[in-house]
Formats: structure tokens, C-alpha cells, sequence
């Protein structure tokens, strides 16, 4: 059976340009598919040094680009956020509710090594067009 709508791939301006063999977003019918999203400061190109930066920065990118996809943060269904130390998960905890203010999406944290030592949070997330 073929899907009655083609996926799309998409890049943001305004958010940090994927370096590797991916895109920003993918889009199928009303859903978005955000590729995990890193503390990268899109203007800048920097990295802030403490991790309640980056988990601001991160979910501000997230923000851009899921504004740019015609949805929210109040769009996301799920997110799947990776910390490289718990001992951070608090702090990202009480951050994070502060960006979903009706609600929280359905959500996995893992502990992970990401892919440059400076990156202390990751956040993937899948939302729907609103």
C-alpha cells in the first residue's frame, strides 16, 4: 500500500545547519520528524559552556524549527532527550516543563555520548502540524 503523501525533507534558517548525512526535519502527511537538536547557537556557530544554557539553546532551535514547520512546541507528541551525565536531570527537568506550560509530551531520557564532548544535551521530538 502506497502513503497518500510524500515525505519531505526539510532545512531551517534560523537554526544550526545539519553537518552530517541528515536533514533538519522530515515531514509525512501532519507530522514532523525533528532530528535531534544540539546546543549550536545558529548565529554564532558557539556552544554555551553550562549545561541550563544548552538546554535553553536546544529547545529554542527545536522551537525555530518546528515554527518553520507550521507547528509548536504545543504541537510535539514526543521527544526523546539524551543527557550525557544524570546527575543534570533535575535541572533539565524543571527547565524542560517551563517550554510545555499545557502539558508535557510523552517523553525517554537516556544517558548518552554524544557526538562532541562539549554537547550536553540532545533533544529529538515528533509533532504534529497545529
Amino acid at each position: 500500500m502506497k502513503p497518500n503523501k510524500v515525505k519531505k525533507v526539510f532545512s531551517v534558517d534560523g537554526a544550526p545547519a545539519p553537518r552530517a548525512a541528515y536533514s533538519t526535519y522530515s515531514q509525512a502527511g501532519d507530522l514532523i520528524f525533528v532530528a535531534g537538536q544540539v546546543a549550536i547557537d545558529p548565529q554564532t556557530g558557539t556552544v554555551p559552556d553550562t549545561f541550563d544554557q544548552q538546554l535553553h539553546r536546544v529547545l529554542q532551535n527545536l522551537q525555530t524549527i518546528l515554527e518553520s514547520a507550521g507547528s509548536s512546541l504545543a504541537g510535539v507528541l514526543k521527544t526523546t532527550v539524551f543527557l550525557k551525565d544524570i546527575s543534570d536531570y533535575a535541572v533539565f527537568d524543571e527547565i524542560y516543563k517551563s517550554y510545555f506550560p499545557d502539558g508535557y509530551p510523552a517523553r525517554s531520557t537516556v544517558v548518552a555520548d554524544l557526538v562532541r564532548d562539549d554537547f550536553l544535551v540532545e533533544i529529538e521530538a515528533v509533532a504534529r502540524v497545529t
